[in-house]
């Protein structure tokens, strides 16, 4: 019994003798290696803290550059008294910082090439027709009381920058940032409803360029077409195709730029409470109220969606 325990105390000592302070070392790194490769809460969390702070400091320096050349044209249309380019400077503001914000990041992603890709579409045609539009209507109705007035004209010229960078903020999130995920659901469907929303919107700008070409159709409204089911067609696309972008730009989105979703209420308030509707419909009250086709026409056909809730 005894031989056995010290046979058992020789063993212990000769295995004790194995486990030098190299050996001791070689396992403590070994359990920092494995920790590192399983970073702690408050790592993962200083990381999406600094992503958050870069991305904040990006979208800084797009409205900044949004207003910025809102202002050095607003110079321009103030000292020419014009609002010829008022329209194409937005939508050309639009695709650059699409374009810029895409570039900066330098992943470009399959999603977000499309992103950028449909509002390029979107604000070379709007851009184009418009532009084209203000050439042959000679002035744009809107600024008949501003285009002299410099301070007034330049409130209408930063709103507009500031329309831009909110409507572009889910886009701007999306080329911004640097996680991809694999194209689901909610990126064809918003891409979907993009399109449905642009067909509505160039077919009701088409269609109105035609009817007021013809000479027959001077001094009249029209309300054929998209224009005998909505008062506004071309402001229902627009909305469409905002919230579509900010339906596929949202697959990839997290916690704090969910705020994005302030671009398609924006574009819905401002089109149906502010600049759009509310202006044209007061002018083509004051133009036809009297008229009994008129009063017909708003009686029957809904403001904006061809449809009642």
């Amino acid at each position: 019994m005894i031989s056995l325990c010290k046979l058992g105390v020789k063993s212990s000592r000769n295995y004790g003798s194995f486990i030098t302070a190299d050996t001791i070392r070689s396992r403590d790194m070994t359990h920092t290696a494995q920790a590192r490769t399983l970073p702690p809460i408050g790592q993962k969390s200083a990381r999406l803290s600094e992503s958050a702070v870069n991305m904040s400091v990006v979208l800084c320096a797009c409205l900044g550059l949004s207003l910025g050349i809102q202002w050095v044209l607003w110079v321009i249309a103030a000292l020419f008294h014009t609002e010829k380019f008022y329209d194409l400077a937005g939508s050309g503001t639009f695709i650059l910082l699409a374009h810029l914000s895409l570039r900066w990041t330098g992943t470009r992603f399959l999603r977000q090439q499309v992103q950028t890709g449909l509002i390029t579409v979107w604000g070379v045609r709007l851009g184009t027709f418009l532009f084209l539009r203000i050439l042959k209507d000679g002035h744009d109705r809107r600024f008949d009381r501003v285009r002299d007035n410099p301070g007034t004209f330049l409130i209408y010229w930063t709103m507009q920058g500031i329309w831009i960078f909110v409507t572009l903020l889910p886009s701007l999130m999306l080329n911004l940032g640097k996680q991809e995920k694999p194209l689901g659901l909610r990126d064809y469907l918003g891409w979907s409803l993009w399109t449905v929303g642009f067909i509505i919107q160039a077919t009701a700008d088409q269609q109105k360029w035609i009817f007021k070409s013809d000479p027959d159709n001077a001094g009249k409204f029209i309300q054929t077409g998209l224009w005998a089911y909505s008062r506004h067609p071309n402001y229902l696309g627009e909305i469409l195709q905002w919230s579509g972008l900010f339906l596929s730009a949202s697959t990839v989105l997290s916690g704090y730029e969910y705020v994005s979703i302030i671009s398609p209420v924006f574009v819905w308030f401002l089109l149906s409470y502010v600049s759009g509707i509310p202006i044209l419909e007061k002018q083509a009250l004051k133009r036809w109220g009297s008229e009994a086709a008129y009063q017909s026409y708003i009686s029957h056909t809904p403001v904006l969606w061809p449809f009642k809730f």
